[in-house]
């Protein structure tokens, strides 16, 4: 039996430069950390030839071209396994429209359960190039490349994509302190409200020609971000996140609501300095930068919504029961 543990991550700085479409043209990068919320996915032999799949339903197949999970169908196919294994996914949290990266999560932790299964063990690089082969290429998800990187190495990281498809994995170099400030000043409250991000991702990738302008602004506010945490100075974070999703609301037409710019606006009144939807936008998690003497105040404007309490996670996806008989 194999067991991994995979982060879900937050979203900081320049998401939307990490389209092939925006990148391609001009590079991109995004600042970007894993949390500590899983998915878990267990995987181990059947006595039988069949195919047993486990997560919100079961499925029990006999080809792997009939299992319906597509991210479980794709990962079997690209590591060859065929037959004779169970696979079940678990979560922290309901991962469907949080806007925490889970699609990416559930596939780079299905495929290092899977090979390590097959006694191959891969590194970071692999799994998130494979699983931006799954999600983008196979399935032709309208997605950013961020989150099988920041699922397969974990921490808070500084990528870059680069034109040619070269993809540079940075840890900021950050003063004694700030990552720890920087966590506890950082807050999640759940909008209440999923959304089908597809939705969203495909009018913001159908936009980005005529939005050039603004993508040039989110990719200088990450190297912005970068500079800022490097120098110490955390709090200008909250006030540059509040700039950003300005900007990223121009995005597409679903990013932003009635109950986000409430909810956003009743958080900014108590205290916060800044935050935005985590992922596509339209609901899921609404992360807030506040410093923590105000985040009793933050709290109490925000008790209709639950809080997610989390801290940022230094691993990325790694295995963490390995039985073998």
């Amino acid at each position: 039996m194999i067991i991994t543990q995979t982060p879900l991550r937050i979203s900081l700085f320049g998401g939307g430069t990490d389209f092939p479409e925006y990148y391609r043209r001009e590079g991109g990068c995004v600042l970007t950390s894993a949390i500590d919320k899983y998915v878990f996915v267990i995987i181990k032999a059947r006595f039988d030839e069949l195919i047993r799949v486990g997560y919100t339903r079961t499925e029990m197949v006999e080809r792997v071209d009939q299992v319906e999970h597509d991210l479980v169908r794709e990962a079997l196919r690209l590591t060859g396994i065929a037959r004779g294994v169970e696979i079940a996914t678990m979560a922290d949290i309901p991962t469907r429209g949080a806007g925490l990266g889970s699609s990416s999560t559930v596939t780079v932790g299905l495929l290092n359960a899977m090979h390590t299964y097959l006694n191959d063990t891969r590194p970071a690089e692999d799994l998130a190039r494979q699983c931006c082969t799954i999600e983008l290429e196979i399935l032709g998800r309208p997605m950013g490349k961020q989150d099988p990187y920041i699922a397969a190495y974990g921490g808070l990281r500084f990528v870059r994509f680069q034109p040619d498809e070269r993809v540079e994995v940075e840890s900021p170099h950050l003063p004694e302190g700030v990552g720890r400030r920087l966590s506890q000043n950082l807050s999640l409250f759940y909008t209440g409200k999923t959304r089908d991000s597809s939705t969203i991702l495909s009018e913001q990738r159908a936009n980005i020609p005529a939005r050039l302008g603004e993508l040039r602004e989110l990719k200088a506010q990450a190297e912005e971000a970068r500079r800022l945490l490097e120098a110490g100075q955390v709090d200008e974070i909250g006030l540059l996140l509040h700039h950003a999703w300005e900007i990223k609301k121009r995005l597409a037409s679903g990013i932003a609501n009635g109950t986000i710019e409430a909810m956003y606006e009743a958080a900014r009144r108590a205290g916060a300095l800044g935050g935005k939807v985590c992922g596509a936008g339209g609901g899921g998690f609404l992360l807030l930068y506040c410093p923590h003497e105000r985040q009793p105040a933050l709290r109490a404007a925000l008790s209709p919504y639950r809080e997610l309490p989390f801290h940022l996670e230094p691993d990325g996806s790694k295995v963490i029961l390995n039985i073998r008989r």
